[in-house]
């Protein structure tokens, strides 16, 4: 890999993509906003190495900061924080002041408009989305999705860091959800509308789904797996008809796998 990436993060998503690039022989940045912080991303990429064949030699190759100052040698940073232009704008903006005039950045956005977070940055000619999906050592698609004004050569750049860190790159437009999440959340939030109005339980539903749609994983554990949070914010942002059972969970805490509780209850152990 010709980059030398840095990541701005300490998530599920950022952890992820520090053991993908560590996995294949990559050395990267991975920086977050506290010591705690720090600690946590780690732990959770210790635990995500533990299943590499070779752990010690991924882990060694991450590097692990607080302060953006350590991004100035790296030239992709990808930011990979909370799903909200509140969050991810300033710090785009802070971010610029500390890495290179050729240096890409790039968003982890799942449903927000890129030529929006680029026009923020401030640097839409080198800012793309990439739409990167968990867990990210398994999951192999990462959508990519370039601001109006990005030059060919950032484009060419993107392709090749994901097919460095061995996932593949599909260019989609900038359009709200993208592919996936356009097609996908509509059909999660309907199952869970059916959950509603048909009496069955989630199991019901999503034992049907997975074996007579040979489906990995229900819609309703699906959604718990995103986070009743997560999936509302991206319902909203593509139009979707969120159902009064998935807001239901949201006000009362319930949020899915992270909060033990959504439309399963899981131990939190």
């Amino acid at each position: 890999m010709s980059e030398s990436l840095g990541i701005v993060g300490s998530g599920l998503i950022a952890c992820g993509l520090a053991v993908a690039s560590a996995s294949t022989g990559h050395e990267v940045v991975i920086r977050a906003r506290s010591e705690e912080s720090v600690a946590k991303a780690k732990a959770s990429i210790e635990k995500q190495c533990s299943r590499l064949d070779n752990p010690e030699a991924a882990l060694a190759l991450v590097k692990h900061t607080t302060d953006l100052a350590d991004l100035a040698d790296c030239s992709y940073v990808i930011e990979a924080v909370g799903e909200d232009y509140a969050i991810k704008n300033p710090l785009a903006a802070e971010i610029v002041q500390h890495i290179g005039p050729d240096t890409v950045l790039a968003s982890t956005t799942s449903s927000l408009s890129v030529n929006k977070l680029a026009d923020a940055a401030g640097i839409p000619e080198r800012f793309v989305g990439f739409h990167v999906f968990s867990p990210v050592p398994v999951m192999k698609l990462i959508e990519i999705i370039y601001a109006d004004a990005v030059t060919e050569d950032v484009k060419a750049r993107s392709r090749a860091l994901c097919h460095a860190i061995g996932k593949v790159g599909v260019e989609v437009p900038d359009t709200p959800g993208f592919i996936v999440n356009r097609l996908l959340f509509p059909y999660l939030f309907d199952a869970a509308s059916f959950l509603e109005t048909s009496g069955l339980e989630p199991e019901a539903v999503d034992t049907a789904m997975k074996l007579g749609a040979n489906m990995p994983m229900g819609p309703l554990a699906l959604l718990d797996y995103v986070g009743l949070d997560v999936s509302i914010a991206i319902g909203e942002q593509i139009g979707a008809e969120i159902p009064q059972n998935c807001r239901d969970l949201l006000d009362a805490g319930k949020l899915g796998r992270k909060s033990g509780q959504g439309f399963y209850s899981y131990d939190k152990k």
